[in-house]
């Protein structure tokens, strides 16, 4: 794992490449590298920072240059071994052991028809010396990032954004429909990005631009093709796939422990590690038991205690009474984008204290949820249709009941009655419109209420680009479909990238066995009824763990990877909640409305309704907006 950057034919490219690569450090603080070629009547630069994770001695540094090729790359083949093989009986002869090397051979091979063969993550560019072309590619499910801007006939890239907005300054600008977007959903998807001359390279696609200026871009792998294919096929060995991902992820030099939160998937995974690697170390979180009584948080650590309990695993408790205000500027800083999840603090602390106890690499479940309906959204949109044959008369006192009743006192919050309101406000929508409304923070009138006047079409833009991800597709079993749109919205736009900057931010490596393109396959072999059966979801997932996991825990309460925030808005954070709504930049440069955050503020504190999230994801805003908007080469963390 690693951070890449770099030039084609761009002015000054190669103090910019080292602008961006020296912002890039944390993501590999083991080695730095730089590489130049003239293209034309220009040069290339490539950038590159090493976390050394396979092949730890110098032959696997990087920019790595052989035969006229030079790759900058970022990330992890889990089938390396098995590349290089095929690679080596071909006659080619490996100078070291590193899976950059088995990359780059792959492409001298095969060019981009090598890309389906590789199974990872991975975010890289290649340059060819012979015909002056440079190619940008990122992996299938988009669990590596890569950014860039496109100027005239040159282009910059790099493995965050942070590093572009700092190298490049005052010439890119916020773009208003990016910023409306993380409002509503409380990250940007990967179809936009915050600012207007950025793009994100899509997952599962490359990108080749030659010395003429002109660019070729092309899709290697798609995941609605894919689910869709896969819908035909037989039943999959489940337990199998999900071993052989696992036991494929652990593929390091280095030590390898596991995030263990006490749930379905991270246990799963850890008992899974613990047969191939006994005595795996893991790691988990608590929050200060006022504030998990507060937010009526599960009992996670005990679960945690029992797994690592019984596969001999070396548990690692973190106890946190975190400093929060010092942990949002320095979270905003790290996720590029204003994010509004706040398990993104839950990853930079446990990456934080596994890194000091010498860790590089992390498995993490993430995943599981979108790909096996684990999500309360998920049962809760079968159950909506239920819900709506339920007559209206008897629906509307239902309705009146629910909305009189507090999600929270002063001593206690009461997640049942969170659940019930947030059900309400969208069981009564059609089908498409509902999953939507599940998963996103307002509806159209609570948005065009928050935010400018002059952003009102922006909004309709945004409410409706996303719509035909639930229905592009030619699956007709509904729950795959709220599956697949995860898979592709919400998986990449939010949790990829929140892991992927807040684990970087530790200089940690996490890898994701349940995004692996077997698993999606397995997944989406399957049946809706397969993954929701009654009131289980996982249902599939559970099925395969029973073999290893004892029901005790396959069959626990959901736990929440998340942080207690109402507890976090009423004490640590009301001064700044406050400040923001007063006298915040976004309010001062009339984004937001005061009235409309001065509503949300009244609401959360009343216990009316539950707008913690609404109000962090405000919070994180402002403070992006302000970096953002910042004088050239100021921003830090």
């Amino acid at each position: 794992m690693c951070g890449i950057a770099g030039t084609y034919r761009w002015p000054a490219g190669g103090q910019l490449t080292d602008r961006l690569t020296e912002i890039l450090a944390h993501r590999g603080p083991d080695g730095s590298g730089r590489y130049r070629h003239e293209a034309g009547d220009g040069e290339v630069h490539l950038g590159h920072r090493r976390l050394s994770i396979i092949d730890l001695s110098p032959t696997g540094a990087q920019p790595m240059v052989a035969g006229g090729l030079a790759i900058t790359y970022n990330g992890e083949l889990y089938n390396a071994p098995q590349l290089r093989r095929e690679l080596a009986d071909a006659g080619v002869v490996f100078r070291g052991t590193s899976d950059t090397e088995v990359l780059l051979e792959a492409w001298r091979r095969w060019g981009v028809d090598c890309l389906p063969r590789l199974r990872g993550m991975f975010a890289f560019a290649v340059f060819d010396e012979r015909t002056g072309e440079l190619t940008l590619a990122r992996d299938q499910l988009g669990i590596k990032p890569l950014f860039l801007v496109r100027r005239g006939d040159g282009l910059v890239f790099s493995s965050e954004l942070k590093a572009l907005a700092a190298g490049l300054g005052d010439s890119l600008h916020v773009d208003d429909a990016a910023m409306v977007a993380s409002l509503l959903y409380y990250w940007v998807p990967d179809g936009r990005c915050a600012y207007r001359e950025a793009e994100k390279l899509p997952p599962g696609s490359w990108l080749t631009i030659r010395p003429d200026g002109r660019t070729e871009r092309g899709v290697y792998w798609s995941l609605r093709e894919v689910a869709e294919q896969a819908a035909h096929d037989p039943a999959p060995d489940l337990a199998w796939i999900v071993e052989e991902s696992t036991r494929a992820h652990l593929l390091a030099d280095v030590p390898v422990a596991t995030f263990l939160s006490g749930g379905l998937d991270s246990s799963y995974l850890t008992a899974l590690a613990a047969r191939h690697r006994p005595g795996i170390s893991a790691y988990t979180i608590g929050f200060r038991a006022e504030d998990a009584r507060f937010e009526a948080m599960p009992d996670d650590l005990r679960y945690a205690r029992l797994v690592a309990a019984r596969y001999g695993v070396d548990l690692h408790e973190i106890e946190i009474a975190p400093d929060v205000l010092d942990l949002l500027g320095t979270m905003t800083y790290h996720l590029d984008e204003p994010i509004g999840d706040p398990a993104a603090i839950n990853t930079y602390l446990i990456c934080t204290a596994a890194r000091e106890a010498g860790v590089k690499v992390m498995l993490s479940g993430m995943g599981a949820d979108e790909l096996f309906a684990g999500y309360r959204k998920h049962f809760a949109n079968l159950l909506a249709l239920r819900y709506q044959k339920v007559p209206a008369v008897l629906r509307r006192p239902i309705g009146t009941v629910v909305d009189r009743l507090p999600v929270a006192t002063a001593r206690r919050g009461y997640r049942s009655v969170r659940f019930a309101k947030r059900f309400l406000s969208f069981a009564g929508l059609d089908e498409e419109t509902a999953f939507r409304r599940s998963y996103t923070m307002y509806d159209r009138a609570e948005l065009l209420d928050l935010v400018s006047p002059d952003l009102a079409s922006t909004v309709d833009d945004v409410l409706t680009e996303h719509a035909d991800t639930y229905h592009d597709t030619a699956l007709t079993d509904h729950v795959n479909r709220m599956c697949l749109a995860d898979a592709r919205l919400f998986l990449p736009g939010l949790n990829l990238a929140y892991t992927d900057r807040s684990s970087m931010a530790a200089s940690t490596e996490v890898r994701v066995p349940f995004v692996d393109v077997d698993v999606v396959r397995a997944a989406f072999a399957l049946s809706g009824r397969d993954k929701i059966a009654g009131r289980q979801g996982k249902a599939a997932l559970k099925k395969a763990a029973l073999g290893v996991l004892p029901r005790e825990v396959v069959y626990r309460p959901k736990g929440l990877f998340s942080a207690p925030l109402r507890a976090w808005m009423s004490r640590d954070l009301a001064p700044l909640v406050d400040e923001v709504v007063h006298d915040g930049l976004l309010v001062r440069n009339g984004i937001l409305r005061r009235e409309a955050l001065a509503r949300l503020v009244e609401q959360d504190a009343s216990g009316a309704q539950d707008r913690a999230k609404h109000l962090w994801h405000v919070l994180t805003l402002e403070h992006w907006y302000r970096g953002a908007t910042a004088p050239a080469n100021t921003l830090s963390a």
